[in-house]
């Protein structure tokens, strides 16, 4: 008799086809204390490149460790509600398609998933060794973790009261029925930056009163490109994830709106900016400069939102009142 698929690996990706090959190698080579039936299944998200040749090369070395599904709806939150729902494990571990794992990471992951008393985990997400930084950006910078990828909260093993990043997290499958499956309009498509659909089904599932565990000893490792230590991406990633928290949380109640942009919005526009232009140290300064466009694409999803309203519902004013009625 076959044991049943304790434990699904799920990779995501959209044309990496070579970093998803050291990705899909370093999971291959994952070692467990006791035996368990484990699968690693690959998710294409629409690939143009030689992800599917890339796949079936190591369905053929290891036959009853692979699968393969493709997802034509573009969008890597499309691309992992359809693992979740091709999942045979009863636990899914989420790695992304240009990292490497710790030969030990995936076990160190699960391994306090399978009594059902933690919902999730969530590991630490290291980059890869010999990166230099610019003058402009420090490790511990707090806009620095987002656009690297990284994450690191600490050494010790405790319940999370944030939510872990899709780099490196695992949750029961069960987990996905109580609390449903990623939002859609959250995560990459294509070549986007938008963001928040790992972190908003963290935060789901928190809500719920269910707990997520840390495992700082389950570590992924991911690479950062030349292109990611530009200002230029930071500034694009943080004006992304300015629209992603606006999509997530919604606009604030309360507050007067112009054309569906929060007057709060506009004041911390002017004071960043006003800080930015004062400021003299280079990672002060440019803090303060991702900061105002991270505002700045709060509010431009906010406009967006309030447009399409608007297209729908031509009877709406341009300024709205803290209830959202029409100020005459």
């Amino acid at each position: 008799m076959i044991d049943p698929t304790k434990i699904t690996v799920l990779i995501c990706t959209y044309n990496r086809c070579e970093s998803l090959r050291k990705t899909i190698e370093s999971v291959a080579a994952q070692r467990f204390t006791h035996p368990v039936a484990w699968e690693i299944l690959v998710v294409d998200n629409n690939s143009k490149d030689e992800t599917h040749r890339v796949v079936d090369s190591f369905q053929m070395e290891y036959p009853e460790r692979f699968r393969y599904i493709l997802e034509s709806k573009q969008g890597v939150s499309h691309a992992r509600n359809a693992g979740v729902r091709a999942a045979r494990g009863e636990i899914i571990a989420f790695i992304d398609d240009d990292e490497t794992a710790d030969p030990t990471w995936l076990e160190t992951l699960t391994s306090h998933l399978h009594s059902g008393d933690w919902a999730g985990t969530g590991g630490r997400v290291c980059p890869t060794s010999g990166i230099t930084l610019p003058d402009w950006l420090k490790a511990d910078s707090w806009f620095a973790k987002g656009p690297l990828a990284s994450f690191d909260a600490g050494p010790d093993t405790r319940q999370m009261n944030e939510p872990p990043f899709g780099a490196n997290m695992a949750f029961r499958k069960d987990v996905f029925v109580i609390c449903g499956l990623f939002r859609t309009d959250l995560g990459r498509s294509g070549n986007n930056l938008i963001s928040n659909e790992d972190t908003e089904f963290g935060r789901r599932v928190m809500g719920a009163g269910l707990r997520i565990r840390y495992e700082p000893d389950a570590v992924a490792y991911h690479p950062v490109e030349q292109n990611r230590l530009s200002k230029d991406y930071f500034l694009t990633w943080w004006f992304n994830k300015g629209r992603s928290d606006l999509r997530e949380l919604g606009t604030q109640t309360g507050s007067f709106r112009l054309a569906g942009i929060s007057l709060g919005l506009f004041r911390a526009l002017l004071v960043g900016t006003v800080r930015w232009m004062r400021a003299f140290q280079p990672s002060e300064r440019f803090g303060w400069k991702v900061q105002v466009w991270n505002c700045a694409g709060q509010i431009y999803e906010s406009y967006l939102q309030w447009l399409n309203t608007r297209r729908s519902r031509p009877d709406r004013g341009l300024v709205t009142g803290p209830t959202g009625k029409l100020d005459n």
